[in-house]
């Protein structure tokens, strides 16, 4: 027998469809259930214990509601279960992979994070079959850590490692992993890990079930930085294009250079961060510029891990030497 925490935290897998619209219902958890006992031809040999700390749509998720998942799996005597499962939405999905990932990274249980691309009634929906293969990667007693198991319309189902899932590609229901490199397939009930994962480090005893209030910028021709307000910001991070570059130019307006933004960040006193960035030996003149403005990079991780990271050290710690260490650890297969 093999015991089961199962979360359930809304999304689109935790949804009814009715009148054109989508929203949570409070049953469709259950509903989950009783397909995985349709289809599942051992499902006797499961006991799930279930809790429900929030019921959202993900594109509402808050830091506070994964404080609320969180303590809610920290309630429970963790020692009793074989793994957990959350399931949740797709749009915030990444987000909530990595900071799970990053908060549980000294857990020494599976967590895996199950959503749909439709509600589970829809004839297209992959819930069911992606909650399946997270149950057959407890069963199979897999390691400790935070996984995503997602197919893709017409794709093998992958299982990614929380903290290098990707969000949700655009006009589509698919996910990849960073440099599309998932963990593992999942073929007729058989897990196939496609590579090695190095041993964790010692875990990081002292993180707090906080986040930290971050601005979070985007890049785009154009970007205005006089429109932000720092006022109640605890440190910014700032996304770079694909090349780990940002405008580092103050040739149309210094109001579109990088690094008189950093500049007017330093000033105020407001740490500044970058990612994603692949460190290597050299790089270009725009990201050399706003390093030597005092732009911190964090090396080799997604956004959404570097996103999840920078929240949980700036509630965790207050000495910036102990932050910047935390974050150049690879404390769960963050980096890449």
């Amino acid at each position: 027998m093999k015991h089961i925490l199962l979360v359930f935290t809304g999304g689109t897998i935790g949804s009814r469809a009715e009148h054109g619209t989508i929203d949570t219902d409070a049953n469709a958890g259950f509903q989950l259930l009783r397909l995985f006992e349709r289809h599942y031809a051992d499902h006797g040999r499961i006991h799930f214990t279930c809790l429900r700390p929030v019921q959202i749509l993900s594109e509402n998720m808050h830091p506070n509601a994964w404080q609320h998942i969180i303590a809610g799996i920290e309630s429970q005597d963790l020692s009793r279960f074989d793994g957990i499962i959350v399931t949740h939405g797709s749009d915030t999905l990444a987000y909530s992979a990595a900071s799970f990932g990053i908060y549980f990274h000294g857990l020494n249980i599976p967590i895996l994070l199950v959503s749909s691309n439709f509600p589970l009634e829809h004839q297209q929906a992959n819930g069911l079959n992606n909650f399946i293969c997270a149950v057959e990667f407890i069963r199979q007693q897999r390691q400790a850590g935070v996984f995503v198991p997602y197919q893709n319309p017409g794709q093998s189902m992958h299982v990614h490692i929380g903290t290098r899932l990707n969000s949700c590609q655009p006009l589509s229901s698919d996910f990849i992993s960073v440099q599309s490199k998932p963990y593992m397939t999942f073929e007729n009930g058989g897990l196939t890990p496609l590579h090695d994962l190095p041993p964790r480090h010692n875990p990081v005893s002292d993180l707090q079930n906080q986040f930290a209030r971050l601005l979070l910028i985007k890049p785009y021709p154009g970007l205005n930085y006089s429109c932000f307000d720092l006022a109640n910001v605890d440190a910014v991070l700032h996304d770079l294009y694909h090349s780990g570059t940002a405008c580092a130019s103050a040739q149309w307006s210094l109001a579109n250079s990088l690094p008189a933004f950093c500049e007017r960040c330093r000033q105020e006193g407001i740490p500044f961060y970058m990612a994603p960035a692949i460190k290597s030996a050299a790089a270009y003149s725009s990201t050399q510029q706003i390093l030597d403005c005092g732009g911190k990079m964090i090396w080799n991780t997604s956004i959404e891990s570097a996103y999840a990271k920078l929240g949980l050290a700036f509630a965790s710690f207050t000495d910036i030497k102990t932050i910047d260490d935390f974050l150049s650890r690879n404390v769960a297969w963050e980096q890449v």
